[in-house]
């Protein structure tokens, strides 16, 4: 059943969201899944499955039109809605250091290699298992010169809720938890679970009307590394977990920023009292639960944890689907091979109930297999279901390059720099 379901999807990404150059880029996304390592992307038309010449791959990146609207309600019509559904964002840097001819450029973060230059892609991704490393990006997207990691999340958070049938909860990391995406998402019905900054600073509720001067806007001040600024908390839990050990949860109400009060969070801290196995100690972590609803503690600690399934997709994306490696300079061919890797994870994710196990010889096997043991056999899969591109026309010969024309030269660009603070380390 799950293969019926692949082939259908397949011929609906291909039918309806893939526009010029179709043909070209599906055998493209098919030879990505069938190849493990490559040299370069122009090595993929070397796959039995990539039936044109190597000129084929880059030049139908080049004139691709994708459909990404229609993809994006195509992908979200796949979200199980039957429970709400956690939504997870984040940023990746796609680093391009020596691409001076490549337009839009600057300056990002890349974990463990520190501040690159590049482009910086922002993605919004479906958990769909409470365990596990899978996650689905419903958004993929470049940020350009005139966005932020903030504005540009809080668009897609709003693209994606209006289609959705059911309130999701989008959990953040610790770039988006400030007054200035708490404001931009406003009106968005989503309920959001952010990561606070260790040296953060928020505001009780004001006090009552003194009947002297201006209202107060601001309470007590609570700052999140000096304890002797803590209030009691409203409600404590204590929860041993298999893997991390003795976890204390403190909440307290009614909390804001002091450039954001009209927008009050829970605020809510994760301590490992006994860790299990482990002599390191943990830091306390920081939440903010801004809802509906009174937050589950017990819950929604676990749920913030599974946002770093968001981080094994970028490793799948960089490592397994060869995200980052082609070399053009024009955006819209590097724009549409960043969708196509979102394309080739839901294939995997639609595949991965019926797909037999091909572990390599030091290897374990596997009952619940992941991305990239799903695409390791992906190959059996294609023999099974076929593919929906049509085979390639027969031409003549091209004349080529005239001698007599020289080569325009392509004009470098400058890199972009904008207002950035990279974020500080946490042991």
């Amino acid at each position: 059943m799950s293969f019926e379901q692949l082939k259908e999807f397949r011929q609906k990404v291909y039918k309806q969201g893939l526009g010029s150059g179709k043909d070209a880029m599906f055998e493209l996304m098919d030879a990505a899944l069938c190849t493990p390592t490559v040299q370069s992307l122009v090595s993929l038309s070397l796959s039995p499955v990539f039936r044109r010449k190597w000129s084929s791959v880059y030049s139908g990146l080049r004139r691709g039109q994708l459909k990404r609207q229609r993809l994006k309600r195509q992908l979200v019509e796949l979200v199980d809605v039957a429970r709400q559904p956690l939504l997870a964002g984040d940023t990746s840097l796609w680093a391009r250091p020596y691409a001076k001819t490549l337009k839009d450029r600057g300056y990002g973060y890349s974990g463990s290699k520190g501040i690159e230059i590049g482009h910086t892609y922002s993605t919004l991704a479906w958990v769909p298992e409470a365990e596990g490393s899978w996650s689905l990006p419903l958004c993929h997207e470049r940020l350009t010169s005139f966005e932020t990691p903030v504005s540009k999340a809080s668009f897609q958070l709003q693209t994606l809720t209006r289609q959705l049938k059911v309130r999701p909860l989008a959990v953040y990391d610790r770039a988006y938890g400030n007054s200035a995406f708490l404001k931009s998402t406003a009106r968005i019905e989503a309920d959001l679970l952010l990561r606070l900054a260790s040296n953060r600073c928020v505001w009780g509720p004001p006090p009552p009307y003194s009947g002297r001067g201006a209202p107060r806007k601001h309470g007590l001040k609570f700052k999140l590394n000096q304890p002797s600024t803590f209030p009691p908390p409203q409600t404590t839990l204590e929860v041993d977990e298999a893997k991390v050990g003795r976890v204390e949860l403190s909440c307290w109400h009614q909390f804001h920023f002091r450039r954001c009060a009209q927008r009050a969070m829970d605020i809510i801290r994760v301590e490992v009292l006994q860790p299990r196995g482990r002599r390191r100690q943990f830091k306390p972590l920081w939440l903010a639960w801004v809802g509906l609803a009174p937050p589950d503690l017990d819950a929604l600690w676990r749920q913030y944890l599974r946002r770093f399934s968001l981080e094994h997709w970028y490793r799948l994306a960089k490592q397994r689907l060869h995200w980052t490696l082609p070399q053009s300079t024009h955006l819209r061919a590097l724009d549409n091979w960043s969708w196509l890797t979102v394309l080739m994870s839901w294939q995997l994710w639609i595949a991965r109930q019926d797909c037999p196990d091909y572990p390599l010889p030091w290897q374990a096997p596997q009952t619940h297999l992941s991305a990239g043991r799903v695409a390791a056999g992906f190959a059996a899969i294609l023999v099974l279901i076929g593919t929906p591109a049509k085979a390639p026309k027969t031409r003549g010969k091209s004349s080529g390059w005239q001698s007599s024309h020289s080569r325009p030269l392509k004009s470098p660009f400058p890199i972009i720099k904008k207002r950035f603070r990279p974020p500080k380390r946490v042991a």
